[in-house]
């Protein structure tokens, strides 16, 4: 992986990350355009660039980082069981799962399931909560059980808690706020799995190339989040559900 590569895919981590267009699918397309063999150097490379995009949900919403939020966190937390336990169980049987041909079709299905969502489902936004601290209990699990599908590569886990939230009566920008609160637990246990588990490998990996790859990740995605909330203010998700349809459609086109 040279100095190119590194800053190609801390661009696509830091832009695809909090957006509901599967970070993961566009990881392994980009891996395979770029020619990038699987190995230590990408492994220790994913782990950064995955600690770069939480610590861009920590300064984006430092301010609810505090004891005084407990009561949000403790709904977060709730939401993130459900994955964790499933992801733990199951964690052979998701890794088989990884194809491009998969990522493809769950991009198509996911692209279905927005537009469906966005044209039939969303009821007036005037009775949907707008507020992240003011999702109830239940809806942060049903939520966490949305978050589910996320396993299957090319869903995107943005994609799925959004989805999620929608359905249970969240606005659009409170669905965007609670994906990223929710990335926390969620992005900080499987870099922590990561680091424990393939610790070893990080052992002469190039340094310079994990420092730009960990600093370009987080500026993109930082500013990204930003710029989502303000794109929500105006649009609705209906963009993204048609550009996974053409992406899935592109990818199966061109990997058959």
């Amino acid at each position: 992986m040279n100095i190119f590569d590194a800053i190609t895919l801390g661009i696509i981590e830091g832009f695809t990350e909090f957006l509901p267009v599967s970070s993961t699918g566009h990881m392994i397309v980009a891996s395979q355009f770029l020619g990038i063999d699987q190995d230590s150097v990408t492994m220790a490379f994913e782990v950064i660039i995955q600690f770069a995009a939480i610590l861009a949900v920590i300064f984006n919403y430092k301010d609810k980082i505090s004891i005084k939020k407990i009561d949000l966190w403790t709904k977060v937390i709730l939401a993130f069981i459900p994955l964790g336990a499933v992801g733990f169980i199951f964690s052979d049987q998701i890794k088989e799962l990884f194809s491009v041909q998969i990522v493809a079709i769950m991009f198509i299905i996911g692209g279905v399931i927005f537009v469906l969502v966005e044209r039939f489902f969303i009821p007036n936004e005037e009775h949907l909560i707008d507020d992240v601290e003011e999702v109830t209990v239940k809806q942060a699990l049903w939520i966490g059980f949305a978050q589910i599908f996320a396993l299957i590569p090319g869903t995107s886990r943005a994609g799925s808690t959004i989805i999620g939230a929608l359905l249970v009566g969240l606005s659009r920008k409170a669905s965007a706020e609670f994906s990223f609160l929710l990335a926390l637990p969620v992005m900080g246990a499987v870099t922590a799995h990561d680091i424990l588990k393939h610790y070893d490998e990080f052992v002469g990996v190039n340094l310079i190339n994990l420092g730009i790859g960990f600093l370009v990740a987080f500026v993109v995605a930082y500013f990204v989040m930003k710029l989502f909330i303000k794109f929500l203010e105006k649009f609705t998700f209906m963009f993204f559900g048609i550009y996974r349809i053409l992406f899935g459609v592109l990818l199966l086109a061109f990997f058959n």
